[in-house]
């Protein structure tokens, strides 16, 4: 790896991108969360923009979405409280690192989860394209990383377990990617209900063809980037974020050592997951 130590540190374990700032981070257990807040969470390469575009269509013009919570330096808060109205807030931490306002205020929490395979292969494409992360070498050794959680925003099996034990609060809802790309007006169906938005079926069809993968992409080669406008705090390049968006991609990667290694893990890890059983590797 190069320029490793400029471009990424660790806080609390867990290694971040030099977009989020130690002093923000420190700063965040400050933050005043409102009770209508809506939290989109994710581990990175998961659909976050995907569904941020989706909740942007259900709520039209009367919320802001946000760049995440840890993206920028302290001066972040400062701009998340000046918004006036409905906030939808990104972001990638860990659970045990959240705001403890957002609990304590029961905002609803929208949790996106995605098979670790394809995000592993996902994650090593945007290693190798981001300027704002370490180079990598190979696929080998990057899945190598992927398993011991030494890649930007820690373990994946670390964050869907801490994020995990909040699934059955009646304020948290949980997704899975794989569902959105099978039946999208499904999973449109139950955000909606899980937000109170009253939506008709017109209405449900119109967003998921706006908000398709392939839509999203060619939409995002005609935008020039914005750095303020971002879900992400990996890059505000955004045609960085869509790639294959496929369910199963992994299979053109992992040679059958390298599948074996990873379910030793996963089975290690996710022993007593629920959420580990819900899982789909491949249509």
């Amino acid at each position: 790896m190069s320029q490793e130590e400029d471009l990424i540190y660790r806080f609390n374990g867990i290694t971040f991108t030099t977009r989020s700032s130690p002093e923000l981070l420190k700063s965040l257990v400050t933050f005043n969360a409102r009770e209508d807040d809506v939290l989109l969470v994710s581990y990175p390469k998961s659909g976050t923009h995907w569904l941020a575009e989706i909740l942007m269509h259900l709520y039209a013009s009367r919320v802001a979405l946000t760049s995440p919570i840890e993206f920028g330096d302290v001066s972040r808060l400062d701009q998340l409280n000046c918004l006036s109205c409905k906030r939808i807030i990104p972001t990638h931490l860990d659970g045990n690192m959240l705001p403890p306002t957002f609990r304590l205020k029961k905002c609803k929490v929208i949790y996106l989860i995605r098979n670790p395979k394809d995000i592993a292969v996902s994650m090593y494409h945007y290693y190798k394209e981001n300027p704002n992360l370490p180079t990598v070498d190979s696929w080998p050794r990057f899945l190598e990383m992927f398993l011991k959680g030494d890649v930007v925003c820690g373990s994946w099996f670390d964050h869907v377990l801490s994020w995990e034990k909040h699934k059955n609060e009646k304020n948290t809802l949980f997704l899975f990617y794989e569902d959105m790309k099978k039946d999208l007006p499904t999973v449109v169906r139950k955000v909606s209900a899980f937000l109170g938005v009253n939506i008709s079926e017109g209405k449900i069809n119109e967003i998921c063809e706006k908000s398709s993968f392939t839509k999203m992409k060619i939409n995002t080669a005609r935008e020039s980037h914005d750095p303020s406008r971002t879900v992400c705090v990996l890059t505000s390049v955004r045609k960085l974020v869509f790639r294959k968006g496929a369910v199963g991609d992994w299979k053109n990667y992992f040679t059958p050592k390298q599948n074996q290694m990873f379910e030793e893990t996963f089975n290690k890890k996710m022993a007593f997951s629920e959420v580990a059983k819900h899982l789909v590797y491949e249509y």
